[in-house]
């Protein structure tokens, strides 16, 4: 994909879907930190239905260890892994209480010192929380990436790079949600939808697939 099908890409998401957020439910930067712990091989839905409950008995550090460790646990059992994930977010407030005054910090190092904090969770803090062009590399990204020719790369953080370097910087902010969600509902894993996708005469995977449609056709007029 060449510089101008880039841009093209971005200008199309950014017409359908002007302004591009997660679907997670949050409200402060503590619930939005809560909720992308709890997200880790779960659906956003899953985790809206556990946040709805949890946040409105506790929606900040001093609230989830008023809770107990139990409860939390209690709250987040319908999703998986959920007791390594209430440890992690029950250490991270301790963390946040002793060395950040109660407050979600806006640094990838500080974000990445918190218990169950990696790269991918820290940019999706940074992008959505505070307004940083940083680029969250999940499975639906990583695909969309590499499927398009957009960023083809062999790693998340090779497809990260990529990213930030080439999506144009006017649409660098919003990319990582317009890229989520194109892979979430078009460009799926087994059957992507490319008869209705906005971009597909842009992307390297339809072109293959273009050219044996129009050849059964052609074969099909004679």
């Amino acid at each position: 994909m060449n510089k101008d099908s880039r841009r093209e890409m971005f200008r199309r998401f950014a017409e359908q879907n002007p302004k591009p957020t997660t679907e997670l439910n949050w409200n402060n930067e503590f619930e939005l930190l809560a909720a992308v712990l709890m997200s880790a091989q779960s659906t956003d839905v899953g985790v809206n239905k556990v946040t709805a409950k949890l946040f409105a008995v506790a929606n900040s550090p001093e609230g989830i260890l008023a809770l107990g460790l139990e409860q939390l646990k209690e709250h987040m059992r319908t999703l998986g892994l959920y007791n390594s994930k209430a440890e992690h977010l029950w250490q991270t407030c301790h963390l946040l209480l002793e060395k950040h005054q109660g407050q979600v910090p806006n640094t990838r190092e500080a974000l990445e010192s918190l218990p169950g904090v990696g790269r991918k969770t820290a940019n999706v803090i940074l992008n959505t929380a505070f307004g940083q062009p940083t680029m969250a590399v999940d499975t639906h990204i990583f695909r969309v990436a590499n499927r398009t020719g957009l960023a083809p790369g062999k790693n998340v953080l090779q497809v990260e790079q990529k990213l930030l370097k080439h999506v144009p910087k006017d649409y660098l902010l919003d990319a990582h949600h317009w890229l989520i969600l194109h892979g979430r509902y078009v460009c799926k894993a087994r059957t992507p939808n490319c008869q209705n996708c906005i971009i597909s005469d842009l992307c390297d995977h339809y072109r293959p697939v273009r050219r044996k449609i129009d050849k059964a056709n052609n074969q099909t007029l004679i």
